[in-house]
């Protein structure tokens, strides 16, 4: 029966899985190559105090976490640590107790002389006598006071001292709080009942805050231990040492994390790169087997696919981290000469692939990953048949536009960087003009250097002026006529089902060229003459028959046409059966024994190999082949007929498309019982636009009755 659309798995085969090994090993190899540029190291190590010879640059986009300014950063935060002393609440009130007492027992002979019921002389002797290093004025106050004064001057120095003693004293501040002391005495005391009680308590004043070596290491080793360790980003392309400058120690610390030291290879990354390489080719070569089995046996289109991918590969890499640089490889003409060349879905797949890996070489960029998809995306929808120089224009438009649309949409969800993206905006300009004359300007060319046919080569070979064109005109006019008919009906059939109308049409030209080889044993070009099968047994007629097949192959190849329609030579035939020539051979053989009607007859009638009378094949295997096999009978049956009316015409069309599907003619192609309905509709519709209905002019009836009763060869103008 007919072969289903792209549903039915195939079995991968031996063969298919040699052909994916080979291939793939090939392509990840070449891919890992070329991505290694980013870890692979520079040929000369340096040294720290070298003095750089050129600048250096990082090979990839990184995060490098720098012990040295770590260390520096840290040093910094503990020398910012003011020195820490040993004062406590308890320390200091225990102190404060302790000078309190002292105070007390400095004041008691005071207190006494003041307490005691004695002359006034003998008070001021035991006053003098109290405090011998009284200063003059202070003794002379002390000697002036009365009970009452001495108690308000006692009182306030023990406050002072007290609340001195309580609050933090370092004892590097002791002397200017003995030198203020006096400022801090109230109490309602005059100027010199202040300084006589500044100068008993200046002397118990004493720190209770001392300097403490282990509490002040322990603060700066806490503050040190907070800071964070301090990253250095470095991006693809950036500069480290600039040439001419010394390599300082943070600059050789940079470099040898990046292996640019002693000639070092990352190769962790290198492994990341053999495990994406080989996931992306994987992925892509299993597209193509299962999807597009027609391409996955060709050769010529994994060279094909294997060369965009790399070369585009190579473009990011050597662009990589280099600011708005890889916004202008146009990678958008990748996708469209596979839609041009191969097919749509395929640029597809191969378009995304290709954006991956443009945002991964360039640190993970998610918008130059959108920016590279949708704008490959747009050039593949918009590139259609890519037949007109219009037709890339309008492409590159659109590219234009998509990639402008990208890089705003990442502007306004980002820095809102109008600088940044006027330059952007003429980065998608530059890309999508590049895009549409790379693409214009390489297609026909990598059509040629892979042996894949393209819309410009199949208008060149059908132009009548070809040589073989020429030939078959001039040699073989009713086969050229004939091959013109078919070229028709497989034209407008292709449209029908969506094929390539234009790859049906020349091929249907060339599909017979090797009737050149016997011009005379074809009937359509025997002009009414003798026909030599008359003459010769069916099996030999059959044996000439399909020598145009083979004859035909070895003139294209000799006339140096596309591989592709030399592949609808031998397919429009198929493998059927010559009915006529295998009927004939069946009815000479029965008719020793009776004929057909006797059961001798039959039995020496089967006993014909059929085989002797099939075509060698194969049998079509794309849509056009299919087409162009119909076609191809369609018209001869269509010639012969008598009547050419609808019905008539129908019914022959209907009857031979049921033959070549009963025959398993069409079971390896991509024909669905619905594409054989269009094909019916679209044959019948050509048909009756070609044989249409004549009006009968008077002056023809003339001619024609005149040239019976001369006997003239008279000519009927239509």
């Amino acid at each position: 029966m007919l072969a289903q659309r792209a549903g039915a798995v195939r079995a991968f085969t031996q063969r298919d899985a040699v052909r994916f090994v080979a291939a793939a090993a090939v392509l990840v190899l070449s891919m890992t190559a070329l991505l290694a540029l980013t870890v692979l190291p520079g040929p000369t190590p340096i040294q720290q105090g070298d003095i750089a010879p050129a600048d250096i640059r990082s090979p990839r986009t990184t995060s490098i976490e720098s012990a040295i300014l770590t260390e520096q950063a840290r040093t910094a935060a503990g020398e910012a640590v003011e020195p820490q002393y040993d004062y406590t609440p308890e320390k200091a009130n225990a102190v404060a107790a302790q000078q309190v007492a002292a105070l007390s027992r400095l004041v008691a002979p005071i207190d006494s002389a003041f307490t005691m019921d004695i002359a006034d002389e003998a008070r001021l002797a035991l006053l003098v006598a109290a405090l011998p290093g009284l200063s003059e004025p202070s003794r002379t106050t002390l000697a002036a006071l009365t009970t009452d004064r001495w108690q308000a001057v006692r009182t306030e120095a023990d406050r002072v001292l007290d609340a001195t003693e309580r609050a933090e004293l370092r004892d590097a501040d002791l002397a200017l709080v003995r030198g203020t002391i006096a400022d801090r005495i109230l109490g309602g005391l005059s100027p010199e009942e202040h300084a006589l009680a500044a100068e008993l308590i200046a002397p118990l004043i004493v720190p209770n805050s001392s300097f403490s070596t282990s509490l002040t290491e322990a603060a700066r080793d806490q503050a040190a231990a907070g800071v964070d360790p301090v990253v250095v980003p470095v991006r693809r392309g950036q500069v480290i040492v600039r040439g001419g400058d010394e390599v300082t120690p943070v600059d050789f610390e940079l470099l040898t994390d990046l292996g640019l030291t002693a000639g070092e290879t990352d190769y962790a990354r290198l492994g990341g790169w053999v495990i994406l390489s080989g996931l992306l080719v994987g992925l892509l070569l299993g597209w193509v087997w299962r999807f597009r089995p027609n391409l996955w046996h060709r050769n010529n289109v994994l060279l094909l696919i294997g060369f965009l991918l790399l070369f585009t590969v190579f473009a990011y890499v050597v662009t990589a981290g280099r600011s708005i640089v890889p916004f202008f490889i146009p990678s958008a003409a990748v996708g469209m000469l596979v839609a041009i060349l191969l097919d749509a879905s395929l640029a597809t797949v191969l378009t995304a692939i290709i954006a991956l890996i443009a945002g991964v070489v360039n640190g993970g960029s998610l918008e130059l990953t959108a920016y590279s998809f949708l704008g490959g995306l747009a050039g593949i929808l918009a590139i259609r048949r890519g037949d007109r120089l219009q037709t890339f224009v309008q492409a590159g438009v659109v590219v234009f536009l998509v990639y402008a649309l990208v890089v705003s949409t990442f502007t306004l969800l980002g820095a809102h960087d109008v600088t940044g993206l006027l330059q952007l905006l003429g980065a998608s300009a530059a890309a999508a003009a590049g895009s549409t004359v790379a693409a214009l300007g390489s297609f026909a060319v990598l059509g040629n250097l892979f042996g894949i046919l393209t819309a410009f080569q199949l208008l060149e070979l059908g132009n009548p002026s070809q040589p073989l064109l020429r030939r078959l005109l001039m040699e073989t006019p009713g086969t050229y006529h004939h091959s013109l008919m078919v070229g028709n009906l497989a034209e407008r059939a292709a449209e029908a089902v969506g094929a390539d109308p234009l790859l049906a049409r020349v091929a249907a030209y060339y599909h017979d060229i090797g009737k050149l080889s016997n011009p005379l044993a074809y009937i359509e070009n025997q002009g009414g003459g003798e026909n030599i099968h008359d003459r010769l047994e069916p099996e030999q007629s059959a044996q000439i028959l399909k020598q145009h097949v083979a004859s035909g192959i070895d003139l294209a190849y000799r006339s140096k046409l596309p591989k592709t329609l030399i592949a609808f030579i031998p397919q429009h035939h198929g493998t059927a059966v010559m009915g006529y020539f295998y009927n004939r051979a069946r009815e000479e053989a029965a008719a020793p024994h009776g004929g057909l009607e006797t059961e001798a007859g039959r039995k020496a009638a089967e006993a014909v190999p059929e085989a002797r009378f099939r075509h060698a094949g194969p049998k079509p295997q794309s849509r056009e082949a299919a087409i162009i096999m119909l076609a191809d009978g369609v018209e001869a049956s269509v010639r012969s007929l008598t009547a050419r009316d609808e019905a008539t015409i129908r019914a022959m069309v209907s009857r031979i498309i049921s033959e070549r599907v009963d025959d398993g003619q069409l079971d390896e192609c991509e024909l669905t019982l619905r594409d054989l309905d269009r094909i019916r509709e679209a044959f019948v519709a050509q048909l009756l636009g070609m044989y249409h209905e004549r009006i009968e002019y008077p002056q023809n009836k003339v001619v024609e009755l005149e040239s019976r009763r001369t006997g003239g060869a008279g000519t009927a103008a239509s």
